[in-house]
């Protein structure tokens, strides 16, 4: 049984942490690190009432709240051998995750993308402008890097020797784009596997704005050409 490591980072989620967590396969997984990010609600005490292990980041980014849990396990003696990571606004579904470890433990890939556009999207959980996103960013992936992937989702698994390797380092909108090219440029085996989706509790921090849409549809757009 491999070590796996889960890693959520959470902004604002006191709603929907909590069903996250307990939809977890915790039979499968070691530590789970719910990422704070500078939430202004009770985000914290719900997670740790639940069981997580509760890191604070103040520094606002979805990449800072991801590396503060990368550093959490970089301390740890016994390094994982998987670390996943997923939303806390219950918009994947966190039972899913043999289908993300399957292919690493068993087939020896390194990165697991959870393809929302090959599972079942229940009507309005993503918005025209993140499809059309999708598209456009995956499209330049497979120009550029001839890579072919069909999404940039949340929910994936990871080699942890793999994770260290890729030496991530976007601190906002970028991470998984960052995570995917530099997979791609340095020859790893990727696959992906459908994930279902459904509609958020909350609103969308960055899908749920004007400005959070632009903003992250330039640094998506900004990071794959910053790689090449």
């Amino acid at each position: 049984m491999p070590i796996i490591d889960v890693i959520i980072p959470a902004f604002n989620e006191e709603k929907s942490i909590k069903s996250v967590l307990n939809d977890i396969p915790h039979r499968l997984v070691r530590h789970i690190l719910v990422c704070n990010n500078g939430s202004t609600d009770n985000t914290k005490k719900v997670a740790e009432q639940a069981g997580a292990i509760v890191l604070d980041q103040p520094n606002k980014g979805y990449g800072n709240a991801c590396l503060k849990g990368m550093e959490y396990i970089a301390l740890r003696e016994v390094k994982p051998d998987i670390v996943v990571f997923l939303d806390g606004d219950y918009s994947d579904y966190p039972e899913e995750m043999p289908n993300l470890i399957k292919p690493i433990a068993e087939e020896g890939m390194d990165l697991v993308i959870g393809s929302r556009v090959k599972g079942e999207l229940e009507s309005g959980s993503m918005q025209p402008q993140q499809i059309f996103g999708n598209w456009l960013a995956t499209s330049l992936i497979k120009l550029f890097y001839k890579y072919e992937f069909s999404d940039l989702g949340p929910f994936r698994a990871i080699k942890y020797q793999s994770l260290l390797d890729i030496n991530m380092e976007d601190r906002d909108f970028g991470w998984t784009v960052e995570m995917q090219v530099k997979a791609a440029k340095l020859k790893m085996k990727c696959v992906e596997v459908p994930v279902n989706y459904k509609r958020r509790i909350g609103v969308s921090k960055v899908s749920g704005t004007i400005k959070g849409t632009i903003l992250a549809g330039h640094k998506i757009l900004w990071t794959i050409f910053k790689l090449l």
